[in-house]
């Protein structure tokens, strides 16, 4: 059995082994890494040896740790990192390359039609309709997206939200409050099976699922780079914000949504928290926490998708997709049933 895992910012990793009577055996960890002393492969190569198969990826790398002697040095290579090439191995594990991509990019959607999208799409790749999709959102309308555990009174100040028409829609994934506008953001989705994130942490998850926007940004010119737990930024100030969603039956949604261009007085006026947040950043306004990608490029918005876009289909392979009939009325119906009542939106007063 083989696998092989890169995580971001490091060198890949390889490992080659057996399994016999639920043990692992015959390991051999190779990569482009970095390791001292000379014998330190081997060393890990025994601590692997004999392992249960079913260990998991936090067991295997805690071995690794507290085996391996105090002189050893790694360069672009972790415990954990090698815990999940061992997983890879034993086929618990997907990369990105195991599976055939496709996108979508369909014109403005109001807001509770693409928190429905969210839902059906990843379903649908969870029970085999629909292979693993890369969906670039485009909005119809402005809007406040808070996240599944958030208060509604405490995040939104539901006057202003109302005097500036501006919708405010529950998502299915945790994390904070997002305010976009038509032609000022730039989000998508990522809808794959669970096995692509198999034992990677949720933080370690973040930066891996958006290790190709690291890329698309930096060849562009910007200093972009993941800040734990869920944050793009650069030096200019933050980017992007990202949020994950693990479904029990074994789908993964994790969508990011980006400032192309921001209003950030306005948002303050109708984000409680914005006011919030600032405060312990020991910044004065919005626009020095966030530096939108306007203001560090000077290129239009689809360029910068485009940009984001070839780079996914130059790493991973993307077929151009659209929305079938079936999974639009769908997610319809969700927002009828769900995403637009007052039950989901204020299920946290």
């Amino acid at each position: 059995m083989h696998g092989e895992y890169k995580a971001p910012g490091g060198k890949l990793v390889a490992v080659d082994l057996e399994v016999t009577v639920g043990r692992l055996r015959n390991v051999v960890v190779s990569g482009d890494f970095f390791l001292e002393p000379d014998d330190a492969l081997e060393r890990i190569d025994a601590i692997l040896e004999g392992m249960p198969a079913d260990a998991e990826a936090s067991r295997i790398a805690a071995r690794i740790e507290a085996e391996l002697p105090a002189d050893v040095v790694m360069v672009g290579l972790t415990p954990h990192a090698i815990a999940v090439a061992v997983r890879r191995a034993l086929g618990r594990a997907t990369n990105w390359e195991d599976h055939n991509w496709r996108l979508i990019h369909t014109g403005p959607q109001e807001p509770a039609l693409h928190m429905a999208l969210d839902e059906v799409l990843t379903r649908e790749v969870v029970a085999g309709r629909r292979p693993p999709t890369l969906r670039v959102w485009e909005w119809a309308s402005s809007a406040v997206i808070i996240g599944t555990f958030q208060s509604l009174r405490n995040e939104v100040d539901a006057a202003a939200a109302a005097r500036h028409g501006i919708t405010v829609v529950r998502r299915i994934s945790g994390g904070g409050a997002m305010f976009v506008e038509p032609g000022n953001t730039i989000t998508y989705s990522l809808h794959a099976p669970g096995s692509l994130v198999q034992g990677l942490s949720f933080v370690d998850s973040y930066a891996f699922l958006d290790d190709w926007v690291l890329a698309a940004l930096t060849d562009l010119g910007i200093e972009a780079r993941y800040e734990p737990i869920n944050d793009i930024t650069s030096p200019a100030g933050k980017i992007a914000g990202a949020a994950q969603k693990r479904f029990a039956s074994g789908g993964l949604l994790h969508h990011v949504t980006m400032a192309y261009d921001i209003d950030a007085a306005k948002m303050t006026e109708v984000v409680r928290i914005g006011r919030e947040k600032l405060s312990d950043k020991g910044t004065a306004s919005a626009q020095k926490r966030v530096d939108p990608l306007r203001s560090q490029t000077s290129l239009p918005r689809a360029v910068i998708i485009d940009r984001m876009v070839a780079t996914f289909r130059q790493r991973y392979r993307l077929a151009d997709d659209e929305l079938r009939p079936e999974e639009l009325r769908n997610a319809e119906m969700l927002v009828a049933n769900k995403f637009n009542t007052a039950g989901w939106t204020a299920r946290v007063p």
